[in-house]
């Protein structure tokens, strides 16, 4: 195989400026040019990037990754470092379901305590304006900033 990056692009379904951006912090390696200085690719980088698009697609930093495509260049090692990788993530994966469902309850809770009347009566209003800041602070003390609990953007 001795493919263009347009056409690696479209068989991994990673866009062209990803697949540089993949080759400039080594997860995937330069490829050898033509005389017409245009990228040739292989199966190998079909693969690795497929490899890459899934652990991505489940949530993998780019260094855990880095450290997957190691192990899986090594067949025969134990996997229990790729274990450990992956229940780590599931840890996050868990804490920010944590954050998110406690998020969602104080939205809710706030909607549910708005009167649906006038603006002046608005629950909704008066949270975000500060004059219900134990939803916000609740909200924070899950590690968002105050903003981002109230829903505001900075």
């Amino acid at each position: 195989m001795n493919i263009s990056i347009g056409d690696l692009s479209r068989r991994t379904g990673i866009k062209v400026p990803t697949i540089r951006f993949y080759e400039q912090i080594g997860l995937v390696s330069a490829p050898p040019r033509t005389l017409g200085n245009q990228r040739r690719y292989g199966q190998a980088e079909v693969d690795r990037l497929n490899f890459i698009r899934n652990a991505r697609g489940l949530g993998f930093e780019v260094d855990d990754i880095r450290e997957l495509l190691q192990m899986a260049g090594e067949p025969q090692s134990s996997c229990h470092q790729a274990d450990s990788i992956a229940m780590n993530h599931l840890r996050e994966v868990d804490r920010r379901i944590a954050k998110l469902t406690a998020l969602r309850n104080e939205l809710a809770r706030m909607i549910e305590h708005c009167g649906h009347g006038h603006i002046c009566d608005c629950q909704v209003i008066s949270v975000l304006a500060g004059a219900d800041s134990h939803i916000v602070e609740s909200a924070t003390a899950l590690g968002e900033p105050a903003s981002s609990a109230a829903g505001l953007r900075g």
